[in-house]
Parts: C-alpha cells; sequence; structure tokens
C-alpha cells in the first residue's frame, strides 16, 4: 500500500506519495514514488527509472528533482523491473523498452498529468530512456540522457574488442548485487567481501566466476557474446535511432566511460532530422560540475561548473511547455575546450571546420610531415603478472566518485616503465587546438598469443607533467591457420587502428603532445592475453604509423 506525506521546498508544498504500484504489459507491478506540487492543475511529468534505488536522491546524482518540481513538473521515480520494490527479474538492459514506455503511458493517463512527460537519468537511467523512446510511447515529448551509452556492447560491455573489466565487475559487485538485489546473510557477505577485495579480483577475475554465475548469470553472458552478435541488439538505441522522434539533449564529459556512445546517440539521432543538443564538460562519468580539483585545470569552480539541473529544466520547457527562455546556447554544440578552459558553442558533431592534422612515428618522436623514410621499430614486453596500471583516463574504478582515480592524472610514473613506448613532438611554437575523434594507425607484429595494442593521447606541460587527454585499445586474437579474417600470423605486421577517443583541447604555446603505446592498461580492461608475450612496434619506411588529430582551423 502506497503512503502519502507533504514537504515544503523552497516555500512550495510538495504532494510526495511513496511505492505507486504500475502495472506492465505483462501484468509485472513496478513501484515508484511521485512527487508532484500542491496544486489542482494539472502538470507535466518527468521520469526517471533506476535500477539504483528511488529512495535516493530523488533527481539522482547530478540533477536537482525538488528543484524540478518546484518548476512546476510532477516527477515520478521507478525502481526498474526486479530491483528493490518493483516485481519481477532484473536483467539489465532487456526490459526497458517496453517497460519505460509502459510507464510513460500510464503517467500522461493520470489526473495529475496534463498529458505530456519527459524521460531523463544518468548512466543506466539515460540508455533506458533512449530504449523508451524508441517505442514512441503517446505523450512523450522530450528526453535527456546524461552520460548514457549507445549500445550495452562496444563502448559498455567492451571497448576495442577488449572487456571493460575494471568497470563491469565493480558495478555488478557493488551497484548491482550488494543492495537492491534482495541478498541476504552468507550470499549478502559473500559479496561485500568480494567487493572488499576488488584489486585481487582484477588481477585474477576467474575467482569470482563461481559467485557471478550464482547470482548474476547475466554477466557470464557478457563475458561470452563479442560485440556485433546480435545477442546485443534488443538493448542498443543505436539501433533504433530511427523510432526516436523527440528532442533529445545529451550531456556527457570528455574522461566518461561512455563517451563515444553518447557522441553517437547526438549524431545518429540528428541525422533523422529531429533535434537534438550536445553539452560535453571537463568530467568523468560519476560527478558532473568541475570534479577536478583547481591545481589541474587553474580556473575557478564557476567557470568548470554547469547548472545540469536548469540544462534540464531549459530543455523540458521549451518541448513539453513551449517556453522559450533564451538560455540554450545559440548553437546546438557546447563544449568544454580544456587546455584553453573555455566554453565554445559548435554548429555540430563533428565540428565543422577542423583539418585531419598527422603525427608521424619517428623513432621516439612524433613528427609532421611526409612519413620518415627511416623504418625502426621496438619491441614490447607484456606480462600478464605486472600489466600496465590503469592510471586516470575515462576510467569508473573504485574511488572515483572522489575524482581521484579518474581524469587528466600525470603519466611521467607509468611513462618509466620498461613496457611502455613514448613518443613526443617538439615544443609548440603556437597553440594547437584539437576538437573531434582521435586516432592512431600503428603497425604491429603481435605475440602468436594475441596482443592488446593500447594507445594513450598526453599533454606534455613545460614543467615535464604528463597530462592524460584520452585512450584506447585495440586486441589481437591469437594467430591461427592462414584463411579470410583470420588474424595474421606470427611473424606478420598488421595494421591496427586504435581509436583513442575524442577531445576537445587546446594545447597550449611550449606544450608537446605525446603518444604513449602499451599492450595492457589494467584493471581498465581485461588483461591479454594471459601468457608472457612479446610485440614489435614498426614506424617509418613500410610502415608508416602515425597519429591523427582534428585540428581546427583558426584555432
Amino acid at each position: 500500500m502506497n503512503s502519502r506525506e507533504v514537504l515544503e521546498y523552497w516555500r512550495v508544498r510538495i504532494v510526495v506519495e511513496h511505492d505507486v504500484k504500475i502495472p506492465m504489459r505483462d501484468g509485472v507491478l513496478l513501484s515508484a514514488d511521485l512527487y508532484r506540487p500542491e496544486t489542482a492543475g494539472a502538470v507535466p511529468v518527468l521520469i526517471r527509472r533506476t535500477p539504483y534505488g528511488k529512495a535516493g536522491s530523488p533527481g539522482g546524482a547530478s540533477v536537482d528533482g525538488l528543484r524540478l518540481v518546484r518548476s512546476g513538473y510532477a516527477l515520478l521515480v521507478q525502481d526498474v523491473r526486479g530491483r528493490f520494490a518493483s516485481g519481477g527479474a532484473f536483467e539489465p538492459y532487456w526490459n526497458e523498452a517496453a517497460d519505460g514506455a509502459d510507464t510513460v503511458a500510464w503517467a500522461v493517463r493520470q489526473p495529475w498529468c496534463d498529458g505530456s512527460a519527459g524521460l531523463f537519468g544518468r548512466s543506466y537511467e539515460g540508455m533506458a530512456a533512449l530504449l523508451a523512446a524508441s517505442e514512441r510511447p503517446p505523450g512523450l515529448g522530450a528526453v535527456a540522457p546524461h552520460v548514457a551509452g549507445s549500445g550495452f556492447d562496444e563502448g559498455w560491455t567492451r571497448q576495442g574488442g577488449a572487456f571493460q573489466l575494471g568497470f563491469l565487475l565493480y558495478w555488478v559487485l557493488y551497484d548491482l548485487l550488494l543492495s537492491g538485489a534482495g541478498l541476504a546473510g552468507p550470499e549478502l557477505a559473500e559479496v561485500a567481501g568480494a567487493v572488499d577485495r576488488i584489486d585481487a579480483l582484477y588481477a585474477d577475475p576467474d575467482a569470482a566466476g563461481d559467485l557471478l554465475d550464482r547470482l548474476a548469470p547475466y554477466y557470464r553472458q557478457w563475458l561470452e557474446h563479442p560485440s556485433g552478435h546480435p545477442y546485443w541488439k534488443r538493448a542498443a538505441p543505436r539501433e533504433a535511432y530511427a523510432s526516436i522522434n523527440v528532442p533529445v539533449l545529451n550531456l556527457t564529459g570528455w574522461y566518461d566511460i561512455f563517451l563515444a556512445g553518447a557522441l553517437e546517440n547526438y549524431r545518429g539521432i540528428r541525422e533523422q532530422g529531429v533535434e537534438t543538443r550536445l553539452v560535453v564538460g571537463p568530467w568523468s562519468h560519476c560527478v558532473t560540475g568541475g570534479i577536478f580539483p583547481q591545481r589541474r585545470y587553474g580556473l575557478a569552480a564557476d567557470e568548470r561548473e554547469l547548472d545540469v539541473t536548469g540544462l534540464h529544466l531549459d530543455h523540458f520547457d521549451r518541448h513539453l511547455r513551449g517556453r522559450r527562455t533564451g538560455a540554450a546556447a545559440p548553437e546546438p554544440v557546447r563544449l568544454f575546450l580544456t587546455g584553453a578552459d573555455e566554453w565554445r558553442s559548435f554548429a555540430d558533431w563533428p565540428a565543422p571546420g577542423t583539418e585531419e592534422y598527422v603525427l608521424h612515428l619517428d623513432g621516439r618522436r612524433l613528427t609532421p610531415g611526409p612519413t620518415p623514410r627511416a623504418a625502426g621499430s621496438d619491441a614490447i614486453r607484456h606480462d600478464p603478472a605486472d600489466p600496465v596500471p590503469t592510471t586516470g583516463g575515462a576510467t569508473a574504478l573504485p574511488g572515483q566518485f572522489t575524482g581521484g582515480d579518474c581524469g587528466p592524472l600525470d603519466q611521467r610514473e607509468v611513462e618509466q616503465r620498461g613496457d611502455v613506448l613514448c613518443f613526443t613532438g617538439a615544443p609548440l611554437t603556437a597553440p594547437l587546438t584539437v576538437v573531434g575523434d582521435t586516432v592512431l594507425t600503428v603497425y604491429v607484429t603481435p605475440d602468436a598469443a594475441g596482443a592488446d595494442v593500447t594507445g594513450k593521447l598526453v599533454d606534455v606541460w613545460p614543467n615535464g607533467r604528463a597530462e592524460l587527454l584520452c585512450d584506447g585499445i585495440h586486441r589481437l586474437e591469437p594467430a591461427t591457420a592462414p584463411g579470410a579474417g583470420d588474424p595474421p600470423g606470427p611473424g606478420r605486421p598488421v595494421e591496427v587502428t586504435v581509436r583513442l577517443g575524442a577531445i576537445g583541447h587546446v594545447f597550449r604555446t611550449g606544450h608537446r603532445v605525446r603518444l604513449e603505446v602499451a599492450a595492457s592498461n589494467a584493471p581498465r580492461f581485461d588483461v591479454h592475453p594471459r601468457v608472457v608475450a612479446r610485440h614489435t612496434v614498426h614506424h617509418g619506411g613500410d610502415h608508416p604509423s602515425r597519429l591523427l588529430l582534428p585540428l581546427l582551423a583558426g584555432g
């Protein structure tokens, strides 16, 4: 039975109804809390569907939910199927399209609703909102996915063929099993123990296999299905862009683990002719609005931070109420350019007016111009017992909530390792503005056991600080007998494309561009191969290994 209370927030009385039961098309009841202004008139409803518990902050981690209600919206916060107070069985993402659409259809029929609805949420919630929007529920007028992916395979479970172990193992153990899964007694204690020894499990993930098979069998499915398999299509916004017909506000950060998916969502939906906006700030996954200490960027907090709740209100006011506040940027893309430490607006993404700027690997240098004639090579030893440690970047590891384990961390300690190759450009005589996707093309002779090729783009300051901007990986499977589509045989170089990620960054005068190449980045990615291996990186001559940067003309 649901309960009712009245709150007062900034002189606005808010009616709260707890544990409202909402029927799905298959008869399962999902539980929600409803917040609405105490008024006789009907209002639009904003819906956040979460696997993390409706009892927390009503707007989630980065939106002031009560401010939404104070601004004249009803707010419906729902536990997704199989989580906390909702019925049914939980399987990540598989039911979110239908359940989300059913929830919208129910909400717009209620007497307190004026017939219009918006969906919002961050991370899992944001992708669930997009999946629900693809069902085109009646009354849905706008969506605001925040740090959301474009699919549950590439960009969420995997990247470049590698398994995103650091994020996924902790997410399942801590966020999905430790609370909301209904565990108690020995099972709950077992999960808590696994969370406490997470670093040991990163080094030996098989040790968690039995626990996960019993309590989270979907994890095994993720391991067994590669990217692109039909298994993933039922939970992929990228497969349903043509069905999304309402305006979308995409918010993300340069150091967010799902940045590539958010950018893909913006492009894919915009190509359908639907109004779409994009905001990218200097943020990581779990904290939005200036998470990095001032010493890193050298700017005041109000320059980094953004009124995320205000962005939501502007978006929903425009499309649910027809209000034109003028608060939105005149152009659909707003980016925070790191290095310059300023917000800039653009007409689109990828940003118009960029040109390819190529830096070739030349010895241990990065040089512009034609491919170096002199051929060279460098060997990398891969030891699975001592992989290159993850140090900052687009991570989602334990400790990231404080900002300590993510973002633009200094790479100098990592660069001292013998299994990390550094290629560095000359000091810049003028600023270099890079806005867009950065790509490494490198020729590698992999070990017969297979190889991971990782790359990091780094800004080297005049004082030596090596600040990480973005990183990526490409997995080469073990060599097999020659045949169509097989990996290269042992001893043969192969051209490898490593998508390092998107940036909006100004390399200042006196700074240098650096590329790091290695064979692991753990625990962000699972270690491959699981045996000692040796690889060779080729450059110059017949093997034009190079770094491609999208240079913004005129800066």
